[in-house]
């Protein structure tokens, strides 16, 4: 069972990572090829920034821990089951922010980032490799240092994110990962089914060595 439900969680990942990153891209290239040298520079900016923030969500729930949303949700404080909910599937958060679409939109920003500078060499009438290099320079540098900065934060202050998280499901009311309820019911009752199989073939092993045992 176990195995099963990896493949489909293998399975979804690849998909939701495809059809991230196909929209992004299609967004991005869109959007771009309407768009002025400051419009595209916001845009690539974006993608930055969302990068970032889903890698510092994903830090922050494999940071912190279940005591204190325990707490708050014996309070019944808005968003606290939520936020606990995020932390008991920190892998599968972790997954989510950092692999899919942080790495979905750190792809589409290096695209977005030499459609621009080739814009720009094109406007300018050259073929000087001076526009690719610093743009691509400039976006390595906001987005580690960008990273770093947050890795920082996402540590520090993983309770007050992961909560700030939590709240905002609770506010589109939507409970994360509650689709795996009904797959650890199933679990359980498998786990449980299983004693009595093996109890009952053991029975029924025994039974001809006791009459055995009679004649």
């Amino acid at each position: 069972m176990k195995k099963k439900t990896n493949i489909k969680w293998l399975i979804k990942i690849i998909l939701i990572s495809l059809v991230a990153s196909v929209v992004f891209t299609l967004a991005s290239t869109e959007i771009l090829g309407r768009a002025g040298y400051i419009m595209s520079f916001t845009i690539l900016a974006v993608f930055i920034i969302i990068g970032i923030i889903f890698d510092v969500i994903g830090i922050a729930v494999t940071a912190a821990t279940e005591a204190p949303f325990n707490s708050m949700a014996t309070r019944r404080t808005k968003g606290a089951s939520e936020s606990l909910r995020l932390v008991k599937n920190a892998n599968r958060v972790t997954c989510y922010c950092n692999d899919v679409i942080g790495d979905v939109t750190g792809i589409v920003s290096g695209t977005t980032a030499a459609l621009i500078a080739a814009r720009l060499m094109d406007g300018f009438n050259t073929e000087s490799l001076m526009f690719p290099v610093l743009i691509s320079a400039v976006v390595t540098g906001l987005t580690v240092g960008g990273k770093a900065i947050g890795k920082t934060l996402a540590f520090n202050k993983s309770t007050e994110i992961v909560f700030g998280v939590g709240r905002m499901f609770n506010l589109i009311k939507i409970m994360p990962f509650s689709n795996l309820d009904k797959q650890d019911k199933q679990d359980k009752q498998d786990k449980q089914g299983k004693p009595d199989k093996i109890d009952k073939q053991d029975n029924k092993d025994s039974t001809p060595e006791t009459s055995e045992n009679n004649e």
